[in-house]
């Protein structure tokens, strides 16, 4: 065993314990079927959303984090519930009343509001997997349609027909007493309409595989269970789905845990093992209520990545996926500076502490540089100062600052002072109040004024960090109400950056002419 594969054993990254948890199930034996297989799955009844990011990049670092610990062959799915009615009309479609006509349809049924694609389905299938590969997920792409109408379920079908009493026994426990008169596990699809239907079953033939049911107008039906004549109610389909494919593997939001006992059994009564599951906390707005992409708060993928690259979700995501997060605006420039440390500590670290780092997760070990030369949250405050509009601006500050730097010898700096104009635009500009500096606080900036006129020494962070420092012990008690007005006064902001380093940065001159306009009261 390499050496770094016995560091992975024992590291309390929570992607290896859950890689260790998979490998406890083929210490004896190595699955039948060659690989070890991870699932994700997917609603289409709208666009793919940050959830689907999370859900996706997180199964990937447990996979990653298994790759490590065993010669297993490995595989990811994405499956789509395409097959699902269209239980109502979605409000961000072009021409939504057309499509009330065809509530209840499969997804892959309703036509294509956009156009684009065969029907409603295929397009926000391709809208899934086109998202998957920009972020470059490594994925086998299954539809629900084409699994249940190629045959590939049959097996499954036909085994839930014959242990449907026991299927059923687990199911009504779940379920309130309204709810058990009518319910079944299958769903039949109108052999005339197609639409889904949710109506009780008159007989289940296991030995037929057929079920028998009355419609809406109280016509009986007698249907296959098999080639896509009928599809399982969500629960049953979703421990169904392990069984059929042996899935090892599958993450899922806290709002689901409580069906971890219903799948887990339907699984077991199909005569299959159960995966092993993760249970993840869900998202919080900056209210603290749940991220929903039907009421559109919180943050949208789209919206993450105008203001950061996809590295910072990433690491986003890879944080205490067992804690709740608020996932607001503002905890972006706290992302993508993190991720950047851990970047530029990755390299002195010894085996043990890289595996427990972050970016080892994101980037599956081939981990890069970081040629972040200056703080996601310093080019905030930097396009603050001198009101930007566009990244050049703030290339001018950078270059002198590091004179060897340009857009093309460091991408991910000129991407990031991109970002930086954009948010502050957006989330700074908007916000950004100055105050007047307090009697106190005007003769430390005084202070500070003569000091920086009268220095001589290198333009360095520490150094000029030592000279804001000096500055501020001597008139104030904490000290942080010294930086705390620094950042009031002459930045219109709570907070901000190491102050040294911003002078660095921004000019030792520009610095003074900031407080000069500061203490005229031209800022505020």
């Amino acid at each position: 065993m390499s050496d770094l594969r016995a560091e992975a054993m024992n590291s309390k990254a929570w992607p290896f314990e859950e890689a260790r948890r998979i490998l406890k199930r083929y210490q004896k034996a190595p699955p039948e079927k060659g690989y070890v297989l991870f699932e994700t799955g997917y609603g289409p009844s709208g666009l793919p959303h940050i959830g689907t990011f999370g859900e996706v990049a997180r199964t990937t670092m447990v996979k990653r984090a298994f790759e490590l610990l065993s010669d297993i062959p490995t595989k990811l799915i994405c499956f789509s519930d395409d097959l699902d009615g269209m239980r109502k009309v979605p409000g961000n479609v072009p021409n939504p009343d057309q499509l009330t006509p065809h509530l209840q349809m499969p997804l892959t049924s309703v036509p294509d509001p956009f156009g684009t694609h065969d029907s409603f389905g295929h397009h926000n299938n391709a809208m899934l997997r086109r998202f998957l590969d920009t972020f470059g997920f490594e994925y086998e792409f299954i539809s629900s349609t084409e699994f249940y109408a190629s045959g590939q379920f049959d097996e499954i079908l036909l085994r839930c027909a014959e242990r449907y009493d026991d299927i059923m026994a687990i199911m009504l426990k779940s379920l309130r007493e309204e709810r058990r008169q009518t319910y079944s596990i299958f769903l039949p699809l109108h052999p005339e309409t197609g639409r889904v239907l949710y109506v009780p079953m008159k007989e289940v033939n296991a030995k037929n595989g057929t079920v028998t049911f009355d419609d809406e107008e109280g016509r009986e039906w007698t249907l296959p269970v098999t080639g896509g004549n009928v599809k399982l109610q969500w629960k049953p389909d979703f421990g169904a789905r392990w069984a059929a494919l042996g899935v090892d593997f599958e993450m899922y939001g806290k709002d689901h845990s409580t069906n971890t006992p219903i799948y887990d059994g339907i699984c077991r009564a199909l005569g299959a093992r159960a995966p092993e599951h993760f249970t993840y906390e869900l998202f919080l707005d900056e209210n603290g209520q749940k991220i929903s992409k039907t009421s559109g708060n919180g943050v949208s993928i789209d919206e993450w990545l105008t203001y950061a690259a996809t590295e910072s979700l990433s690491y986003f995501m890879y944080q205490k996926p067992k804690t709740a997060k608020r996932m607001h605006f503002d905890v972006i420039p706290k992302a993508v500076d993190e991720y950047h440390q851990q970047l530029r500590a990755y390299a002195g670290q010894d085996a043990k502490a890289q595996l427990n780092n972050p970016v080892w997760h994101i980037h599956g070990g081939d981990v890069p540089a970081s040629n972040m030369l200056v703080p996601f949250s310093m080019l905030l405050n930097l396009a603050s100062v001198a009101s930007a509009d566009n990244k050049d601006q703030l290339w001018g500050f950078i270059q002198r600052y590091a004179p060897d730097t340009s857009a093309e010898t460091h991408p991910d700096m000129d991407a990031a002072a991109g970002f930086a104009v954009k948010y502050y635009q957006d989330f700074v500009a908007p916000t950004r109040q100055y105050r007047a500096p307090t009697d106190a606080e005007r003769e430390a900036l005084q202070a500070l004024r003569a000091e920086l006129a009268d220095y001589t020494g290198e333009i360095n962070d520490e150094d000029l960090q030592s000279v804001v420092y000096a500055v501020g012990r001597d008139r104030f008690d904490p000290l942080r109400d010294w930086f705390k007005a620094l950042y009031e006064v002459l930045l219109g902001a709570s907070q901000g950056p190491r102050f040294g380093g911003f002078i660095a940065l921004y000019g030792v001159a520009e610095t003074i002419q900031l407080i000069d306009d500061a203490l005229a009261g031209k800022l505020s």
